[in-house]
């Protein structure tokens, strides 16, 4: 006996023919000739060793088995219904699962905007977003942790990531309302350099843009503190500690209510923010619905990187 040999086709026609006024309405629902079903349902009773139907020239009549048979039948057509239906929903990307990684200030900065609109569009994929310095990002995306990160700069040639550069970000200095940025005016970087100075500490995206712009000028940067976080930084800078210079989309990480902003007239360069993914692998639906969102996203006009 081979009845695990039994095919879908086989399951719908028991199906149809059970519901069926009569056997030639069930063969016309099915797109068969009478003949055709009829050798289809003795091929399947033959392999299933049993009778399905009764029948005669006029009539067809499900026997207990075929009865039977035709309750499985319904609980399979059905699963295998719900699973298509699955199926062209991760293929739509109706639903999913999606993680992001980035570094604070582009998670604070840049992604609650990004997610507000991608959420509306896809309200079904779930989100989880991985804080991390810009290594850390870099190596979640390189293992398959995270689908996609935003990071600053740009990655080796050697890498197994592509990066797509999205904006560049300015810089701006920082301080309290009371301290020496207090007139409202642009200030040079070598001003800016000589004043009480708040840096963020070695290693980060933002201190190495912060000492090739001392460099272009000829000097070094002396800060006053370092600091691992930007919180920590702000927090400072609104205790009149010092001033700082950051990007503009490292702001909504501090509490701007209690600092003010000036632009730097000759700082020299910007922080590059771009989207990693890993080169050669295929993305999941989810992904690449957010990364064609990204693609379409006007963040200067819908983030207001330049507000304060």
């Amino acid at each position: 006996m081979k009845r695990n040999n039994v095919s879908l086709a086989d399951y719908l026609a028991v199906l149809v023919l059970v519901e069926a006024p009569s056997f030639r309405a069930a063969a016309e629902e099915l797109g068969l000739s009478p003949s055709a079903l009829s050798r289809q349902i003795s091929l399947l009773e033959k392999r299933l060793d049993a009778r399905l139907f009764d029948r005669d020239t006029r009539n067809v009549t499900p026997t207990d088995s075929g009865r039977s048979f035709a309750r499985v039948a319904e609980r399979i057509l059905n699963t295998e219904r719900d699973g298509i239906a699955e199926f062209e929903a991760h293929l739509s990307a109706t639903n999913g699962y999606l993680t992001i990684a980035g570094l604070p200030s582009v998670t604070a900065g840049l992604l609650p905007g990004l997610l507000k609109t991608f959420a509306a569009r896809h309200p079904a994929i779930d989100l989880r977003i991985l804080d991390a310095l810009s290594g850390s990002v870099l190596e979640a995306v390189e293992s398959g942790n995270a689908d996609i990160g935003f990071t600053a700069g740009t990655v080796s040639t050697r890498s197994r990531l592509a990066f797509q550069p999205l904006f560049d970000d300015d810089f701006v200095a920082v301080g309290a309302p009371d301290g020496p940025l207090g007139q409202d005016r642009t200030y040079s970087w070598d001003e800016i350099t000589r004043m009480p100075f708040i840096a963020m500490a070695e290693g980060t995206s933002v201190r190495e843009l912060l000492d090739g712009a001392c460099l272009r000028i000829g000097t070094s940067l002396s800060p006053r503190f370092e600091v691992s976080h930007l919180a920590t930084a702000g927090a400072l800078v609104a205790e009149g500690l010092g001033i700082t210079a950051l990007p503009r989309l490292t702001l909504p990480v501090l509490r701007m209510e209690t600092l003010i902003t000036r632009p730097i007239a000759d700082f020299g360069a910007r922080r590059r923010i771009g989207l990693v993914r890993r080169s050669g692998r295929s993305l999941s639906p989810a992904a690449s619905a957010f990364l064609e969102h990204v693609r379409t996203f006007r963040f200067q006009d819908d983030l207001r990187l330049g507000s304060t």
